[in-house]
């Protein structure tokens, strides 16, 4: 089995699914007493967190620094717990030497599963305003729609200051469940939960099509790295 090199924290809760997804699947898979070989590098979401103007979110030398640390550290490969900090991602792959597994390549291939072409795109307004991720969606054929500003505005607060705090409140996810209906209505054939926190509120059960958790979806595709020959 190949260790697996975790950069975590972006949030703790989702780090925590993460860490719960891979070991289950890897037990499922091999069973007995298997667990999943983890490095586990948990950084301070505080000193991290995006500035209103992305252009002065100076964080990837740190996030090269942890990426470093953790292959001299014996890991295989690398995963970024987080949607967001994939803005750094081809930074980061240029200057290690093991694989990164990139969340919006692997969301993108099962988007493709399902012959969808057209999604929404929800998650920090990082990630829905810049243009690494739906640039990564675009090289599979996938055309990306985000919601309006304010509602941009409502989620980068919520992701922030509800979600990735362990409160999930009722209006908020009435909320939500509303801007997902009007992207459908503009023609998303499905939605990108494009922050790992989203599907701690959200479930494919709440919306009327299908929906794309990109932390149990990157996730998996750990574990198939972990068991390949």
């Amino acid at each position: 089995m190949k260790t697996l090199g975790l950069i975590g924290g972006t949030t703790w809760l989702s780090t925590v699914e993460y860490y719960r997804v891979i070991n289950r699947e890897i037990n499922k898979r091999l069973g007995g007493a298997s667990s999943a070989k983890i490095l586990l590098y948990s950084l301070n979401l505080e000193e991290f967190k995006p500035p209103p103007d992305p252009d002065e979110w100076k964080v990837a030398k740190p996030l090269i620094d942890i990426a470093r640390r953790l292959e001299k550290a014996g890991a295989e490969c690398l995963l970024i717990c987080a949607n967001t900090p994939h803005m750094f991602a081809d930074e980061l792959q240029n200057e290690i030497c093991i694989p990164l597994i990139h969340i919006a390549d692997v969301t993108a291939s099962e988007i493709r599963k399902q012959n969808i072409d057209k999604i929404g795109l929800l998650g920090t307004k990082v990630t829905m305003e810049q243009p690494f991720y739906s640039e990564h969606l675009s090289r599979a054929g996938v055309t990306t729609l985000v919601p309006d500003p304010d509602e941009r505005n409502f989620m980068n607060e919520t992701i922030f200051n509800e979600l990735g705090k362990d409160v999930f409140k009722p209006e908020t996810k009435k909320k939500y469940l509303d801007i997902i209906d009007k992207l459908t209505k503009q023609g998303a054939e499905g939605i990108v939960f494009g922050c790992t926190e989203i599907p701690l509120l959200l479930k494919q059960s709440d919306c009327s099509v299908p929906v794309f958790d990109t932390a149990t979806i990157h996730a998996m595709a750990a574990v198939e790295f972990a068991l390949s020959d």
